[in-house]
C-alpha cells in the first residue's frame, strides 16, 4: 500500500491509524493476526523500530494483544 505521509504526524501514528481503520472496517476481525513487524516494514516502507512502535501502541491502546511466538492479534472491543 502506498501511503501519503502527513508532515504533521509521526509515521508510526499514521500506520497505526491505517491498521485501526482496517480493524473498524472489518478487514481484520477480532482474534485475527495483524501484520508482523517485517510485513509492516515491507508494506509501508518504514523502519523496523517504527513498525515495532506501531504494534506496541496498538497493544497499549487495547486494540491488539500479543501471543508469544505467534504474533499480534486484534482484541475484542472493550465491553464486548
Amino acid at each position: 500500500m502506498t501511503i501519503e505521509w502527513r508532515q504533521n504526524a509521526p509515521k508510526w501514528e499514521q500506520v497505526a491509524d491505517v491498521l485501526k481503520q482496517r480493524i473498524a472496517s472489518g478487514a481484520y476481525a477480532v482474534d485475527s493476526r495483524l501484520p508482523s513487524q517485517h510485513e509492516l516494514v515491507q508494506e509501508f516502507g518504514i523502519a523496523p523500530n517504527t513498525a515495532q512502535k506501531v504494534l506496541t501502541r496498538l497493544r497499549e491502546e487495547g486494540v491488539a494483544y500479543s501471543v508469544r511466538g505467534l504474533g499480534t492479534f486484534v482484541a475484542a472491543p472493550a465491553g464486548a
